[in-house]
């Protein structure tokens, strides 16, 4: 039997995969967190053999929950399940030690295959996903500039960045001009499309 710790913080949606998953012979559901910080204390009292753990969560985000899971419990490998189709968060979990990456739209038998191929001591990630990540390269932008272009995205001006991240209006054109250069974008808003597209932000 596959002792299971599902970490999901939508009640609703948490109950139906613990439905789903105890109608399988092989997989059983020993904990259930609605938080990331609930993820390492659980998991030490239930010693499951995998985590399913969704991203977006209180308390910690599941890739940080992750990170601390695998620090924790080295034995027991991660299954992130998420509806972020994001090569960036795929990226950061990979870095984390997840051993598995799924959308939550993966069918029903996906999720339990990878439960399966993880507890085996496999991998499990989507291969739409994969292949982004193999296809787009790693992003040339420090943190800094990263939060810069996102601001940029969200069709902030550069006095309203300056403001945001606490720098001066000449400092963020400067970060900008460089953003721009690095991306090879014809302006700002396309610096910021490219940025997206890639998976940077």
């Amino acid at each position: 039997m596959i002792r299971v710790l599902l970490a999901e913080d939508h009640h609703v949606v948490r109950e139906g995969l613990v439905a789903l998953l105890r109608l399988t012979s092989d997989i059983d559901v020993v904990a259930e967190v609605g938080r990331g910080d609930q993820v390492v204390p659980h998991a030490l009292k239930t010693s499951p053999d995998v985590a399913v753990i969704d991203i977006e969560m209180p308390g910690l985000d599941g890739i940080g929950a992750a990170a601390q899971l695998k620090a924790a419990l080295p034995t027991c490998p991660v299954l992130i399940l998420t509806g972020f189709a994001r090569v960036r968060h795929l990226r950061r979990a990979l870095e984390a030690g997840v051993a598995g990456f799924l959308l939550k739209d993966a069918p029903v038998q996906r999720v339990t295959e990878s439960i399966r191929q993880l507890a085996a001591g496999g991998l499990a990630i989507d291969p739409a996903l994969a292949a982004q990540a193999i296809v787009h390269r790693p992003s040339p932008l420090t943190p800094r500039e990263q939060a810069i272009v996102a601001l940029i995205g969200t069709g902030a001006s550069t006095c309203e960045i300056a403001r945001e991240l606490c720098l001066t209006t000449a400092t963020v054109r400067n970060y900008i001009s460089r953003v721009i250069c690095k991306t090879g974008a014809r302006n700002r808003t396309d610096a910021a499309r490219i940025a997206r597209e890639s998976g940077w932000i």
